[in-house]
């Protein structure tokens, strides 16, 4: 009986160390591979093996010594009946590593997507377009690969399978009832498609969403992420934007026009506020050489109201722009035309100056 014992105890340690040394020589091998990856990423500067090396090395660590292992009973010549258990733990770790492998190896295409079409430059909308919609899709890919490994991992038990092959049965009562209770995250996943490819927004739009003026920050499954301008984050759900109106200042180009409103006294000679203003806008350098104006457009018993305006590359510059021009307008018509400032005036007669009302 010692003697089985002993035998069982040798059989289970040689199992044991096949299995580990399998796994080390796997990890060693992804190792020493990515090393080599690392070195000729550096001396090439090479942005794919740099990504590689960055979202890959990981999941690739773990995903070969498991691959290296679960191989090595056969190669031993161990019996499968003897390793069944491990085998199948060794399965369902694979399934793990093999997707967040695919997952990073998104991270990877993000990455030459993300160096091809830059939303860094000035002339960015057909940038933003590509990266919009490959966020969304990237997105759409995490979701699907969490689900296919869930599902291939329950598989491997047969009570899971024997579970499965009864719900067939009743696949319609099923789906009714699912589609009835998820009908808005359907709605929602359907919404973001619609965003994705008909695009009303992309990602660093300008937008007023809410009365908030903010930048399309993130596009989620179900959400989007508004940065406002005081770095606030308004959350608005996907389907707000198929629903509700809202502004977009960047849908076909980042140029925007800017108004300054000014309300003086009738005095004020336009001629020479319009030279001034001229002179000044021909100067700036958040000018993009496109509109420049003075109109009077409207007046009333007290002032005139004059209308500045004026031309910018964005909405951040049109609006630097426009406070500029406002203070030095300001300054100007205080320095050389005081008088023309805003005022309310009230005439006395002659004969009532001074007297007393009882």
């Amino acid at each position: 009986m010692l003697s089985g014992l002993l035998e069982n105890a040798s059989e289970w340690l040689r199992i044991g160390i096949v299995f580990a040394g399998a796994a080390v020589a796997g990890f060693i091998f992804a190792w020493v591979a990515f090393k080599a990856l690392k070195w000729y990423g550096r001396k090439r500067d090479i942005l794919l093996l740099r990504s590689i090396n960055n979202n890959l090395r990981t999941p690739v660590l773990w995903l070969a010594p498991i691959i290296f292992a679960q191989a090595a009973p056969f190669a031993a010549g161990i019996e499968a009946a003897k390793v069944a258990t491990a085998a199948l733990l060794l399965e369902i770790l694979m399934y793990i590593a093999a997707g967040a492998l695919f997952v990073q190896i998104a991270d990877v295409v993000s990455d030459l997507v993300r160096d091809r079409y830059r939303i860094d430059v000035q002339d960015n909308l057909e940038e933003r377009k590509i990266i919009t919609q490959f966020q969304y899709i990237k997105r759409v890919i995490i979701a699907v690969t969490i689900v296919v490994v869930i599902a291939f991992i329950l598989l491997q038990f047969d009570r899971v399978r024997e579970l499965g092959a009864g719900l067939l049965t009743s696949a319609g009562v099923a789906g009714i009832i699912i589609g009835l209770a998820a009908q808005k995250s359907i709605a929602n996943l359907l919404a973001g498609f619609q965003l994705a490819f008909t695009q009303p927004i992309r990602i660093d739009d300008v937008v007023i969403v809410e009365g908030e003026w903010g930048r399309i920050e993130e596009i989620t499954l179900t959400y989007v992420v508004v940065r406002i301008w005081d770095e606030r984050r308004l959350v608005v759900p996907l389907n707000y934007f198929n629903e509700k109106p809202f502004q977009n200042w960047t849908r076909t180009s980042a140029q925007l026009l800017g108004y300054v409103y000014l309300y003086t006294d009738y005095r004020l000679p336009i001629g020479e506020l319009r030279n001034y203003y001229f002179q000044l806008i021909e100067k700036h350098e958040k000018w993009d050489g496109r509109v420049k104006s003075i109109q009077v457009t409207n007046s009333d018993r007290h002032t005139m109201e004059v209308r500045i305006l004026m031309s910018a590359h964005n909405a951040s510059d049109a609006w630097d722009l426009r406070c500029d021009i406002r203070e030095q307008l300001i300054a100007f018509i205080q320095e050389d035309y005081p008088e023309c400032l805003p005022r309310t005036r009230v005439e006395m007669p002659e004969g009532e100056v001074g007297e007393r009302v009882d």
